[in-house]
């Protein structure tokens, strides 16, 4: 089966080395691609084809070069990439930052949780919602 990759553009290393043993976890087989900041994200989506797009993006708001904010509004503001679904993945749970995200057109906005079984519960409820695959222990 070939799965389209998941990309999560988060400039902590620690919350993306916690996001893939999560997702290994859950034996989650899409491909997962980083990104340190929203730039280097803009750039890898404006090089691949179409047909490549990601199966999903967890963006994380506070990152340098471009926040998520100003990647979700460009990316919002891009007819082809419209149909991409994105996930805010913020340890804030301001109500101005979750109305601003969806204002934008988040998809979902999701608070980090403070515990890798937490972490990987929520990826496996994000699994199941938006990548329709079934997860181990389905």
């Amino acid at each position: 089966m070939n799965h389209r990759q998941i990309l999560m553009a988060d400039d902590d290393a620690d919350d993306r080395f916690l996001v893939q043993a999560a997702l290994e976890d859950n034996n989650i087989k899409n491909p997962l691609v980083f990104f340190e900041d929203g730039e280097t994200l803009l750039d890898y989506l404006e090089e691949i084809d179409t047909s490549a797009f990601p199966a999903l993006l967890l963006l994380d708001l506070n990152m340098p070069k471009r926040d998520g904010r100003e990647v979700l509004k460009q990316l919002r503001s891009r007819k082809a990439w419209d149909h991409i679904p994105i996930i805010i993945f913020s340890t804030s749970n301001a109500p101005d930052d979750i109305y601003t995200a969806y204002e934008l057109g988040a998809n979902s906005y999701l608070i980090k949780p403070s515990s890798f079984e937490g972490l990987k519960n929520l990826l496996h409820a994000i699994c199941k919602f938006w990548l329709t695959i079934h997860c181990e222990d389905d």
